[in-house]
């Protein structure tokens, strides 16, 4: 009686995985044929990508993919914020998290150096004969985990959100209406350097900055000096202590009095 094609088939599949078990997969020709196939796959999508991208888009215009190039850069902005490449972005939110000088080394060097050891060490502390994924329970789990961890990571530090310049010194005159300065030309002048000169991209006033390196909330930092100590300060910050903290002393006495002013206004909200 003749047999069926699904029964020929199975026999055929089992002498194969038995040649496979006792012989192995012959590197030529099923593997090259795969690797090549693959690889011009992957040659197609980047060239489509690239057809796209250069048809779509119109100079500093994006199109989908971006534009052609961007603006000449101007080392005078206070607008630009330094981005690395997107698949580092979960690397620069790390630094986000660990922003304390303590703690960047973890960041930078500890957690990187720490999953690169491990998965360069995977083929000798794991020496189990099973690959099928429902009967590796923990490492699937550790290996979700991990992707997941790093598509989050990698999407906050796509979106995450930097503080400029010249979008901070619109918030002046809620500022100044709100700690009670409106009326004083020199604290609103001081104000508009503050939202300018990067202040915040350490320091929180108001609900606006970052916190970063542990700088202290000057919301109501007029209520500790008044303006010629702050001007003192901002002039040289290593001399009361602060090592971390930079001078600011080339923006001149004129600027620094004003910001002097600016810091020794800031007591609260003027309903306090």
């Amino acid at each position: 009686m003749a047999r069926d094609l699904g029964e020929l088939n199975r026999e055929d599949f089992a002498r194969y995985k038995d040649d496979v078990k006792k012989e192995g997969k012959p590197f030529f020709p099923r593997a090259i044929f795969h690797d090549t196939v693959m690889s011009f796959i992957v040659v197609c999508v980047i060239t489509a990508l690239a057809v796209i991208w250069y048809y779509d888009a119109d100079g500093v215009k994006p199109g989908i993919l971006g534009p052609w190039y961007t603006e000449p850069a101007d080392p005078g902005t206070t607008d630009f914020v330094p981005r690395p490449d997107w698949y580092f972005y979960f690397l620069f939110y790390l630094l986000r998290i660990f922003k304390w000088p303590e703690t960047v080394f973890i960041a930078t060097v500890g957690i990187p150096t720490i999953g690169l050891m491990l998965l360069i060490g995977l083929p000798f502390y794991d020496r189990r004969r099973e690959r099928r994924p429902l009967h590796r329970p923990v490492a699937m789990v550790a290996a979700v985990l991990t992707i997941l961890s790093m598509a989050v990571l990698t999407w906050k530090g796509a979106t995450a959100k930097e503080a400029l310049g010249s979008e901070l010194v619109t918030l002046v005159p809620k500022w100044a209406e709100e700690q009670g300065f409106a009326d004083n030309p020199e604290a609103v002048k001081g104000a508009e350097l503050f939202a300018q000169s990067g202040c915040l991209n350490c320091h929180t006033y108001m609900g606006q900055g970052a916190g970063n390196l542990g700088a202290p909330n000057l919301s109501e930092i007029g209520a500790t000096n008044d303006a010629s100590y702050f001007v003192q300060y901002l002039t040289n910050p290593a001399a009361f202590g602060n090592t971390v903290m930079g001078s600011y002393a080339y923006l001149g006495q004129e600027n620094l009095a004003a910001l002097g002013d600016f810091l020794a206004a800031s007591k609260g909200t003027s309903s306090k």
